[in-house]
């Protein structure tokens, strides 16, 4: 009854680590952006894929910025799925405050190497890119410091693997962790 939790800064990869590692591990994929996503069309909003990086997405942000319930609701159903086990969650908040048993892996990337993904990934440029990655990280830093009191991206301690995956394809960076995660067994 594994349950394994993926963090990392926007552009670092989690989404698609954790795809794979369900895949090839027969586990439930839960991003839990996706899950905010959901909470967010209950609140009016049109999420679409890579909605975060919207005029609507930031908005979004700055809304929770001053009422943590929405994160609150998002945590308590991204910790149910994480109790359950058998999962491949992504989360910036479940490795802190997840007690439960777990594998928690941080995906380290530059700010530079993160906006050149979400460029490739979106469509936009390199310049566009870099400047939502430093807004985004500036707002989550400071929305989860404010919500549970740890600095995203710093406070490590939490982590029992921590992957640079700068100069790594997704592949090496899948190959990685499953020897870790084998080893662990």
């Amino acid at each position: 009854m594994v349950t394994i939790i993926i963090s990392g800064l926007a552009g670092a990869g989690k989404s698609t680590l954790a795809k794979k590692l369900a895949e090839k591990l027969k586990l439930k994929y839960i991003c839990g952006g996706d899950v905010l996503k959901e909470i967010a069309k209950e609140e009016g909003y049109s999420p679409t894929e890579n909605w975060w990086e919207t005029k609507e997405g930031m908005e979004f942000l700055k809304k929770r910025q001053k009422n943590f319930e929405y994160d609150k609701k998002l945590d308590e159903k991204l910790m149910k799925y994480a109790s359950q086990g058998n999962c491949v969650i992504t989360s910036w908040a479940l490795p802190w405050i997840f007690k439960g048993n777990a594998i928690k892996i941080w995906l380290n990337a530059s700010q530079e190497e993160r906006a050149r993904r979400i460029a490739k990934r979106d469509g936009i440029s390199y310049e566009q890119a870099l400047e939502i990655v430093k807004k985004r990280d500036e707002e989550n830093i400071k929305l989860y410091k404010n919500l549970y009191g740890y600095e995203l991206g710093k406070d490590l301690e939490v982590f029992d693997l921590i992957v640079e995956t700068d100069e790594k394809t997704p592949e090496q960076v899948e190959k990685e962790v499953l020897e870790f995660l084998k080893k662990s067994d």
